[in-house]
C-alpha cells in the first residue's frame, strides 16, 4: 500500500513539475504586441522576397495556400520558431466547395501511435532539404499529437483554425517544404 501511495505522489509531483515548467514557458513566450508583430513582419518580408516598407504591406498576406480534395483550402498564415526549440505552424483550413467536408482520415498520418487517437493533422511534416531532414508533428507522452484534433464538419464557406508543433530545424534553416496528405505540399518561411 505504501509503495503504492509513494508511486502516486512522486507522479503527481512529476505532473505537476511539467505543468510548472509550461506554464512559465508560456508565459515567457506569450506577452507583449512587440514580440507578436516582429514575427509576422519577418514572415511576410520574406514570402514577398523584399525587405523594408513592403513588409509592412504584406503583412496579412499567408505563407502558403494548399489545395487538398473537396474543395478544402489549407492556408498556412505563420510558421514561428519558439525558444523552446519548436516550430508552430498555424493557419486555417477553408471550405470552397459546395458542399460540407470532412477533413480526410489521410491527414492523420499513418503512425499506429497517432492512428489511435483519432483525426487530426498528425501526419504533416516539414521537409528541410539543405540538411536532409524531415520533421514530424511532435507528440505528448501519451502519444497524441501537438496539432488540431477532432475537426467538425465544415460547411461551404467556413473555415477552422489549425495549428501543428514541429521540432525545430537549425537556426540556419529558413526556409522548409510543408507537406500534409491529400494537400499540395508547398514552401514556407519560418520566422523567428
Amino acid at each position: 500500500m505504501n509503495i503504492r501511495f509513494t508511486a502516486k505522489a512522486r507522479r503527481g509531483m512529476a505532473a505537476t513539475a511539467v505543468a510548472a515548467g509550461l506554464a512559465l514557458g508560456v508565459a515567457g513566450c506569450g506577452g507583449g504586441s512587440g514580440n507578436d508583430e516582429k514575427p509576422k513582419a519577418s514572415a511576410s518580408a520574406t514570402s514577398g522576397g523584399k525587405a523594408g516598407p513592403s513588409s509592412q504591406q504584406g503583412t496579412d498576406a499567408p505563407l502558403a495556400e494548399l489545395k487538398g480534395q473537396d474543395g478544402l483550402i489549407l492556408t498556412i498564415d505563420s510558421a514561428a520558431r519558439d525558444a523552446g526549440g519548436f516550430v508552430t505552424v498555424s493557419g486555417e483550413i477553408k471550405n470552397d466547395g459546395a458542399e460540407a467536408a470532412r477533413i480526410p482520415i489521410q491527414t492523420r498520418g499513418d503512425e499506429t501511435e497517432i492512428m489511435r487517437h483519432g483525426g487530426s493533422l498528425g501526419g504533416a511534416t516539414l521537409v528541410d532539404s539543405a540538411n536532409k531532414k524531415r520533421y514530424y508533428v511532435l507528440r505528448d507522452t501519451d502519444g497524441r499529437p501537438l496539432t488540431t484534433t477532432d475537426m467538425p464538419r465544415i460547411k461551404p464557406g467556413a473555415s477552422i483554425s489549425v495549428f501543428m508543433q514541429f521540432p525545430a530545424p537549425p537556426a540556419d534553416t529558413e526556409e522548409v517544404t510543408f507537406q500534409l496528405p491529400t494537400f499540395a505540399s508547398a514552401p514556407i518561411e519560418i520566422s523567428g
